[in-house]
């Protein structure tokens, strides 16, 4: 029995120790495949959430009926960055594993197949060996890109210079340009005669042992191990054998394995390409500005004409004017659709950035010459009338501005509700949601309960407009449970 148990732990002991010295001087390896085929599929998704105009077909098509699938699509954006910090997080991890298998090529170079190496000669210095290599260097640069996309996407930069946020996104080109030369440097290779030249066969010149390289961990491991010759049942023909080892029919070929980055952003970036250049295309057909209105709190009302354009409440625009900025657009909500009887669209802007300071100044500058022209390339689509028979029975509208002045600048859309028959009549029925103005930050608990209280057991669809800070206290109160059995049903505007 004690016998057993010693052999038993003996066994046990020398497994460990073979996988701990195959581990050594493989799971850089292992780590790199893996995290490659990570990166692989999130640069091929990352850029599917960025083709605006089929996530727009999408989302009006009559064939997408779910609402839970238009939200997906609404939430494109949100995927869009998750992709992106999971290519910044793999691409650590990737280049990691990379400096391991490095000083790996390094410290076992084969002396026997040659074919097989990457470094030039043992104990080549690692960062040297990185930097020669078209897969090294390339990466080098990829990671430098990514770097500063990365950083520049930061909320503070967006916020403060759009500018450097727009002109380092768009070094994505360049980015993918090099990841399909960094593929093709062939580092990884397999043999191609396996037929000819199965492992085990040596040379004619050279005994077993000269042709046996061992690596140095499992040497130091195991100091008494000796080789012995393979059975000669496990070595087929074609190889000559003699009394004491087999000869191979040839020398050993290698080949580089097919890169299968390819095929993974090969589609993407063309359905991009084709998308972009459908809406440069698109972009040329200009927009004539009929009147800029200057608003107080630092808002500007643009209304334009367009031929053959539609639209409808809810929808949304993205302004691109090459007098301001070369490749920057922003979009903006219409505030005016057209008509049958009024083909004037308008939309009302906030100037908070560079981007918009120029763009007023253009515009107020030239208020008495030539009237701009702006292009405007994309048009959000939602499903046509009558695809759906929507049952609205009655609306609430929240505006929440941080003075008293913001208020001014639609004093006559305001007016004009409060002076249509039916909101008289839902007044003079709920009172206490009647138009009412409150100094401080709005009590959404309590309006929520009152909301819930006068539509029991109903569905209310709650659509939210602004900042962050408040679209997250909405959020969290729509999906909170009540106590008159309403459900609401949370909805954020979304420039996807």
């Amino acid at each position: 029995m004690d016998e057993f148990y010693d052999d038993s732990v003996t066994l046990l002991e020398t497994i460990l120790k073979i996988i701990a010295c195959y581990l050594s001087g493989c799971l850089g390896l292992c780590v790199s495949r893996a995290s490659a085929s990570v990166l692989n599929l999130n640069c091929c998704l990352v850029l599917l959430p960025m083709c605006r105009v089929l996530l727009a077909f999408l989302r009006g098509s009559q064939k997408v009926a779910s609402r839970k699938t238009r939200r997906l699509l609404d939430k494109s954006k949100t995927f869009h960055v998750t992709c992106g910090v999971t290519i910044c997080i793999f691409s650590v991890l990737h280049v990691a594993a990379h400096l391991v298998n490095a000083l790996n090529f390094s410290e076992n170079y084969n002396e026997d197949f040659l074919a097989i190496n990457v470094a030039n000669y043992r104990g080549e210095v690692s960062h040297y060996l990185m930097s020669i290599l078209v897969p090294g260097l390339t990466g080098v640069i990829m990671v430098l890109v990514l770097f500063l996309m990365c950083t520049a996407s930061t909320y503070a930069i967006r916020v403060s210079n759009y500018d450097i946020f727009w002109y380092t996104h768009n070094l994505f080109f360049v980015f993918y340009m090099l990841l399909m030369l960094h593929v093709s440097g062939g580092v990884l290779k397999y043999q191609t005669n396996l037929e000819e030249h199965p492992p085990g066969c040596f040379n004619p010149n050279k005994t077993l042992r000269q042709n046996t390289t061992m690596p140095k961990a499992f040497e130091e491991l195991f100091p008494d191990y000796t080789i012995e010759p393979f059975p000669e049942d496990l070595v087929p023909e074609p190889f000559v054998q003699n009394s004491f080892m087999r000869i191979c029919s040839e020398e050993p070929k290698f080949q580089s394995h097919f890169p299968e980055t390819w095929f993974w952003i090969s589609g993407p970036l063309c359905l991009y390409c084709v998308e972009r250049l459908y809406r440069y295309i698109r972009s040329n057909k200009s927009v004539t500005i009929t009147s800029v209105i200057s608003h107080p709190s630092n808002v500007l009302e643009v209304r334009m004409i367009k031929d053959d354009f539609k639209a409808r409440p809810g929808q949304y625009v993205i302004l691109h004017c090459p007098r301001v900025s070369a490749l920057e657009s922003h979009p903006f909500t219409l505030t005016m659709c057209p008509t049958d009887t009024k083909a004037t669209f308008g939309v009302h802007l906030k100037v908070v950035g560079d981007w918009t300071e120029r763009f007023r100044d253009l515009l107020l500058l030239h208020s008495n010459q030539d009237t701009e022209i702006l292009p405007i390339f994309q048009q959000r689509r939602y499903p046509n009338d009558g695809w759906k028979c929507y049952k609205l029975r009655r609306l609430y509208f929240i505006w929440v501005c941080r003075d008293i002045e913001s208020f001014r600048w639609f004093a006559d859309l305001l007016c004009m509700f409060m002076s249509t028959p039916c909101n008289k009549i839902i007044g003079e029925k709920y009172q206490a949601l009647n138009s009412r103005l409150l100094i401080g930050r709005p009590q959404w608990k309590l309006l929520f309960d009152e909301i819930a209280k006068c539509n029991r057991r109903k569905t209310i669809g709650v659509f939210c407009c602004g900042p962050n800070k408040i679209s997250k206290i909405l959020h969290k109160l729509s999906n909170s449970s009540n106590s008159y059995g309403t459900k609401f049903e949370y909805n954020k505007e979304s420039f996807s």
